[in-house]
């Protein structure tokens, strides 16, 4: 078939923030041949004319021209330049096989009942007050970039490794030791295990310990990854209430008296915020060890604690080996590091390993070499107690701010801690109706009633912090309060 000889016009879309221009240049050019927006033998200018006509370097023209035509999506020859392939660009497969999936997969995947659409933390635009980040500006990314290229270089000292489905063993004893140091863990490296975070450590438990109908205590309002976890294996959810001491152990009773287990965030309560009190601690392990039920401990930020020391986890308490502290490294560094820990009794410890060899038989070395020897040398620690006074500075303007400008709409809540803090209306609005007015005035919020089971609206909102300076949250607070102050001037 002839070349279809063409001028080259085509428009491309505006890159997304944090996108590379290689990943931007190869996404728009497939997405337009796919299209037919390039159709089949139209001719490419040459990766020079290529690079000037979009401002690129030649360099990332050649590269995205390249990985286009391995994938067979362009054609070239030597003298003759490069075009669009024929096949490819009719749709012979590709239009019509990507949109239209075959019968086979369509009729297995209406068996299914569809999930829940995933509750997203906050809008994906970074504005007041959003709850998913930390401070990324504040991370030292050029020094982790430093420990990342020594580790790469000397890659014998992690990718021969022995795995035996625990993680990285030189990551496992570091944590025990920082477990054991910041948190009163009480554990060896062998009890630890490696996961890609809190939500896989929940799915694994989840599977490991409950079956169908099995019931399971959930703070009321609660975390929505544990509820999914749960449900994910059709587990019986029991809501509990939370009061000003965390999870009210009564309460559970009467409802359930012999659940399988029970779902806590002790430490900072998700969202309220509270820490659950010593005496009730005590009383949650007494009756664990008395029904024999299991408690999964949510360690998911209590590193930002910002009046004392931190609270020693639950599991410091356990005389019964009833305890499962879980935890994570997004919220301490950074989002896409994908990497966790589960501490386990020792007799759980190779049951878990096994639920985990049915879905993953590896784990990333690499990052865990590179996790290991930021804990190892002190980087970890400084970072926190940087992390810590910044933080605490934040939240200190925002209760300050609130003061000044919420008087009689919101309320912010005293606990100085963590990366968000809840606040409660005093307007006579509902949760939704704020988080609503909040976002045509420009501010993300998330509505408390959102993580709510059973309990009824607590008319509040979370007010994501961490990741914002004092201007920018003093601005957010002003805007907050020109979308509350609505429903104030209209209740006559």
């Amino acid at each position: 078939m002839p070349k279809t000889i063409s001028s080259f016009e085509l428009t491309l879309n505006h890159r997304r923030p944090h996108q590379t221009l290689t990943q931007w240049l190869y996404e728009e050019l497939r997405s337009a041949i796919l299209e037919g927006r390039l159709g089949p033998g139209t001719r490419l200018p040459a990766s020079r004319d290529f690079a000037r006509l979009h401002c690129l370097s030649r360099g990332t023209a050649v590269s995205v021209l390249e990985r286009l035509q391995a994938e067979g999506y362009l054609s070239s020859r030597v003298g003759s330049g490069t075009w669009v392939n024929h096949r490819v660009a009719a749709g012979e497969p590709a239009r019509t096989e990507l949109l239209k999936p075959p019968t086979y997969v369509r009729r297995v995947i209406s068996a299914y009942a569809r999930p829940k659409a995933f509750l997203g933390l906050g809008s994906a635009e970074s504005r007041p007050f959003r709850m998913r980040d930390p401070d990324l500006a504040g991370f030292p990314a050029k020094l982790w970039g430093r420990i990342s290229a020594r580790r790469a270089r000397n890659f014998r000292s992690w990718l021969q490794n022995e795995d035996d489905g625990r993680g990285y063993r030189p990551l496992r004893e570091a944590l025990a030791h920082y477990l054991g140091s910041s948190r009163g863990a009480r554990c060896t490296a062998d009890q630890l295990i490696i996961v890609s975070g809190v939500q896989q450590a929940l799915d694994l438990l989840a599977r490991l310990l409950l079956k169908r109908d099995d019931p399971v205590w959930m703070e009321d309002p609660g975390y929505f990854g544990a509820i999914i976890a749960f449900s994910n294996v059709g587990a019986k959810i029991i809501p509990v209430p939370v009061d000003e001491q965390g999870l009210c152990v009564s309460a559970g009773i009467k409802k359930c008296p012999r659940p399988q287990g029970v779902y806590l965030t002790p430490g900072h309560q998700f969202p309220l915020g509270m820490t659950m009190s010593l005496e009730r601690r005590m009383e949650i392990l007494k009756w664990a060890a008395r029904t024999g039920a299991f408690v999964i401990e949510d360690d998911y930020d209590s590193e930002y604690r910002f009046e004392g020391r931190p609270v020693p986890a639950l599991q410091s308490l356990d005389g019964s080996s009833s305890v499962i502290l879980i935890g994570s490294f997004s919220k301490l560094l950074f989002p896409s590091l994908r990497l966790g820990y589960a501490v386990l009794p020792p007799s759980l410890a190779d049951y878990f390993v096994a639920f985990r060899h049915r879905t993953d038989f590896r784990s990333l070395c690499l990052d865990q070499a590179v996790l290991c020897d930021f804990i190892v040398d002190g980087h970890l620690g400084r970072h926190l107690r940087r992390m810590r006074d910044l933080y605490a500075r934040r939240l200190a303007a925002l209760i300050d701010g609130g003061r000044q400008y919420l008087k009689g709409l919101l309320t912010i809540s005293s606990v100085r801690a963590g990366l968000y803090t809840a606040a409660f209306l005093e307007n006579g609005m509902t949760s939704r109706q704020a988080e609503t007015a909040a976002a045509a005035h420009g501010v993300a919020t998330l509505a408390l009633d959102r993580f709510t089971l059973q309990r009824p609206d607590p008319n509040g909102l979370v007010l994501g912090f961490a990741e914002f300076d004092e201007a920018t949250l003093r601005q957010g607070l002003i805007q907050l309060a020109a979308a509350l102050s609505r429903r104030t001037s209209t209740r006559h």
